[in-house]
């Protein structure tokens, strides 16, 4: 059997077993799938609303301020870096916390 992201096949049942105690558990607290689907939704709009946003003050900012920069294209991409910076900020936090849950549920 071939190791899967550096992990031993040895690791395979351990990792098994991890992810249906992980899925037992939600299914306990009751979180539906559209729960999943409303999250997808949500890191997309964290990463569009400062890109947009970027966008337009730069657009204003070029009609505004003469000069060889287009402040639109950089302050999209600023946008872009800090919604990417947002969403994996608050998915390391929300995964940080499940860990954690799911410590606590072993003891």
């Amino acid at each position: 059997m071939k190791a899967s992201r550096g992990k031993k096949p040895d690791d395979f049942p351990n990792e098994v077993h991890g992810r249906e105690k992980r899925r037992l558990r939600s299914l306990k607290q009751g979180k539906p799938v559209w729960f999943g689907l409303g999250l997808f939704g949500l890191v997309g709009w964290s990463v569009a609303v400062p890109a947009v946003i970027g966008v337009f003050f730069g657009l204003w900012l070029d009609s505004h301020v003469s000069g060889g920069y287009s402040w639109s294209l950089m302050l999209f991409i600023i946008g872009l870096g800090l919604g990417c910076y947002n969403v994996w900020y608050w998915l390391q936090k929300e995964r940080d916390s499940i860990t954690k849950q799911g410590d606590q549920s072993d003891d």
